[in-house]
């Protein structure tokens, strides 16, 4: 009696199962699907029924540095990283034997694919377009085996030294040309003034002088410098005050 009470105690203790809240245990009765249970305790008959532990958190996976060769023949090495979770554990467990290396296989090959589909100059404008077609690949892929993927990104690309210098110089002639082009503009902008400016003197002759007056005042300051007025601008001084102080009689 006292055996008996013993054997189905263990068998109790051995039947009772702690599901996490992020966990699911897929149920298989006698090799053959029986349904998801959890998360909490839960009891499986021994020896009828097996339990698998399937995660639902996101799981960050790295997807390995690779050679790649671009649409433009240009070798480059590519790192990503794709983040995935399961949302159906039934499939996890019976459409697929191992779900992350499957995943990570799946997306180093089409990494791969996409990436050589595309010009470098296209790659590292276009990431996040890059990006959403990877992951969408994978996506379809995964489908199948319970699995959602989250997101895909590329993470590092690494450019051979000839390519890196190459883009310097284009950088640099590039900074050089906008460089020139700004200077231009603003001596088309001065000499846009400077016309204005001359057009106004023109007009009024006086201004002239007294601008010439001023710049005179402004090269006496150093007390070192020889001034010689021309006859013509002494003259032209000359009617400026005889019209100042006509203006003044007045």
């Amino acid at each position: 009696m006292y055996i008996i009470i013993a054997v189905i105690v263990l068998l109790l203790i051995a039947s009772i199962r702690v599901v996490k809240e992020y966990e699911r245990g897929v149920i298989l009765f006698l090799g053959k699907s029986a349904g998801i249970r959890g998360p909490g305790l839960i009891l499986v008959i021994p020896v009828f029924e097996q339990m698998t532990r399937v995660q639902l958190r996101t799981v960050t996976m790295e997807i390995p540095s690779q050679k790649i060769i671009t649409k433009d023949n240009v070798s480059i090495d590519i790192a990503a990283v794709a983040y995935y979770h399961v949302v159906d554990p039934m499939k996890a467990v019976v459409s697929i034997e191992d779900v992350y290396k499957a995943v990570n296989q799946i997306s180093q090959t089409t990494v791969r694919n996409v990436v050589g589909q595309f010009q470098l100059d296209q790659l590292l404008s276009q990431t996040g377009e890059i990006n959403n077609q990877i992951k969408n690949v994978i996506d379809a892929h995964t489908e199948p085996w319970g699995v959602e993927v989250s997101a895909v990104e590329i993470k590092d690309i690494s450019l051979p030294e000839n390519m890196q210098r190459a883009m310097a110089k284009e950088a640099e002639a590039e900074r050089e040309r906008r460089a020139k082009i700004v200077a231009a503009e603003g001596e088309m902008q001065a000499a846009q003034k400077l016309g204005e400016a001359a057009d106004i003197m023109t007009a009024h002759p006086v201004a002239l002088q007294l601008r010439t007056l001023q710049t005179m005042a402004e090269i006496s300051v150093e007390k070192n410098s020889t001034i010689i007025f021309p006859a013509q601008f002494m003259t032209t001084v000359q009617e400026a005050m005889k019209m100042i102080k006509g203006d003044n009689v007045i």
